[in-house]
């Protein structure tokens, strides 16, 4: 099953932009930027969308849900609907804290892992859709509440980190579309050296 549809988690608005959070939408709107797409607000699907066909005969759409993050599977869903599509050919792309900074980790099922936007996809999408989880790192200091630091701003070390790695996830998702779900987890889930 190819995948037809990239959603990118995060939360609208300003005050959002370059927190921990919002990482599924940094990493969308790279490869948008990458591929020159242009996003437009779909406010059926509570959404912005832009449309790309990597290949020929495939088209994939990426999505940047504009509910909050707890509401994301709202947007997907109406989108998957719309679409036609079952949960195997949809990638969620988000921050994940159980992930040391930097790493990206690719994954089919498992407990949403205190994430709210993906317990919000298996609420509305069920199991099956594909996690592309890129790292955080656990929250530092440890007694802080989750919510303050994944709302948090990335420090600048995380920050360096994330943008040398930014290409690594375009690649990753590129991979993911062309090659499928299998030779992308093989490829990319692999601790590096």
């Amino acid at each position: 099953m190819s995948i037809a549809l990239v959603a990118g988690l995060g939360n609208p608005g300003r005050e959002y932009a370059q927190t921990r959070h919002n990482l599924g939408w940094i990493v969308v709107e790279a490869l948008a930027r990458k591929h020159g797409l242009a996003w437009r607000p779909e406010p059926a699907f509570d959404a912005a969308v832009a449309r790309w066909d990597p290949a020929p005969g495939q088209t994939c759409w990426l999505a940047k849900p504009l509910t909050f993050m707890n509401e994301s599977g709202r947007a997907v869903g109406a989108l998957a609907r719309f679409h036609r599509l079952p949960a195997a050919a949809i990638a969620a792309v988000y921050d994940d804290c159980g992930l040391d900074c930097g790493r990206l980790k690719i994954t089919v099922t498992g407990s949403p892992g205190g994430h709210n936007g993906v317990a919000s996809l298996i609420e509305h999408l069920g199991d099956g859709f594909v996690r592309y989880r890129i790292g955080v790192g656990p929250k530092h200091p440890s007694e802080m509440d989750l919510k303050d630091y994944v709302l948090g701003k990335f420090s600048p070390e995380q920050l360096v980190i994330i943008e040398q790695k930014l290409d690594h996830y375009l690649q990753g998702l590129e991979l993911l579309l062309a090659r499928g779900v299998d030779q992308a987890m093989n490829q990319l889930n692999r601790k590096d050296p």
